[in-house]
């Protein structure tokens, strides 16, 4: 039986859904010689570890209570009376990541497993690696900081998945990261990978303004509190330069040219949530709605996508085929199309559901499940 401690950092939708799954599967990873050993779980406050790191764990009940708490919008420190665990607050939970990599990294080994989105944990990932240890991300920030950042978080390959940092559990990375080893030149990418404005763009095409469209995919749960943080582009950007660096580019965010949705002067520190919605965004209808009628005369839909081609990085809104396989979407799916000398006429495509805590948490337990080979 290989025996993987883990510490997971992140206890949002993503994390609880993972440690559900890691409960869930453990008849399933048994038969398959696996156990996942849980030793310590981080939020934005605090961390829950076990005392002995080498051979205890945080057990099922335990990690169904953390789950049960933190949905209850609980922290971690209201776990301070479960037996033969320690509590410690932010400031000490960094130093005992760190120390539990030191420890197990060269010795057990240990997957640091990211599910938070703070841009904060990348040093922290960087000293886990440097310590010997797995990183798992679902978190994209680390792998869209600096490309010297991101080259030093990348250097031991066999130790780093993040194949949830782009379309969930899609295999998006998995095939790019083929394809490449294949020695097949990737020409270019497309993909629509925002679930949000794949959705938008889709009922806006059916003549519906972009207002009531936004409005209805918030009601829906499909867009942030704030819509903006969808309507910007910069999440498709992060997923845009994921695949270019994978692809071998180095370039950086800023590289990459990205059409918002709205305007400077509508912006989040101009206008509330609410004054967008009500006020600035049904601005935008006529626009967007003579955009959408200007492709259709050409036989072309409007699709929010990123366009990855010739070391270049562009996000924003494309005139596409209605038969593509990006033109024909709807809903909030995501689609990637890869072309290559192999796939020069007819692209790789891959499609399926982009998003969701819980297709997210199934994309980091197939991770930690495929890195197994690294331990003994």
């Amino acid at each position: 039986m290989k025996r993987i401690p883990i510490v997971v950092a992140g206890c949002g939708g993503v994390g609880r859904q993972l440690l559900e799954h890691i409960v869930n599967c453990r008849a399933l990873h048994s038969k398959q010689g696996l156990a996942l050993r849980v030793v310590g779980v981080c939020d934005s406050q605090s961390m829950l570890v076990t005392n002995d790191i080498f051979a205890d764990e945080l057990n099922d009940d335990v990690l169904t209570r953390i789950c049960v708490e933190k949905t209850r919008g609980s922290s971690l420190s209201a776990l301070g009376d479960i037996d033969d665990c320690q509590v410690f607050d932010y400031k000490e939970a960094t130093m005992q990541v760190i120390d539990i990599a030191g420890l197990l990294g060269r010795s057990t080994g240990l997957v640091v497993v990211d599910c938070t989105a703070s841009s904060e944990t990348l040093e922290l990932l960087k000293q886990a690696i440097d310590s010997g240890c797995c990183v798992v991300l679902a978190n994209k920030k680390p792998l869209t900081s600096t490309i010297e950042d991101y080259e030093k978080l990348t250097a031991h390959v066999r130790r780093i998945r993040y194949e949830s940092t782009v379309g969930a559990g899609l295999p998006i990375i998995a095939s790019v990261t083929r394809v490449v080893a294949s020695g097949d030149s990737i020409l270019r990418i497309v993909g629509s990978l925002s679930g949000t404005l794949g959705y938008v763009m889709s009922e806006v095409e059916t003549g519906r303004p972009l207002s009531e469209v936004v409005r209805e995919a918030k009601r829906l749960g499909y867009t942030e509190p704030d819509p903006r943080d969808d309507l910007s582009g910069t999440d498709v950007a992060r997923k845009a330069l994921i695949l270019a660096r994978l692809v071998g580019w180095k370039i950086n965010l800023d590289d990459i040219k990205v059409e918002s949705l709205y305007p400077e002067d509508m912006a989040p520190g101009t206008l509330s949530t609410e004054e967008f919605l009500s006020n600035g965004l049904p601005l935008l209808d006529n626009d967007i709605g003579g955009r959408v009628r200007a492709a259709s005369l050409n036989d072309n839909v409007l699709r929010y996508v990123c366009f990855i081609e010739n070391s270049r990085v562009e996000v924003g809104l494309r005139e596409l085929p209605k038969s593509s396989s990006i033109g024909r979407l709807r809903g909030s799916d995501n689609v990637v199309e890869i072309y290559s000398r192999c796939y020069r006429e007819t692209p790789l495509v891959i499609q399926g559901a982009g998003a969701g805590n819980d297709t997210t948490a199934a994309g980091v337990l197939a991770d930690l499940v495929d890195i197994q080979d690294l331990f003994k």
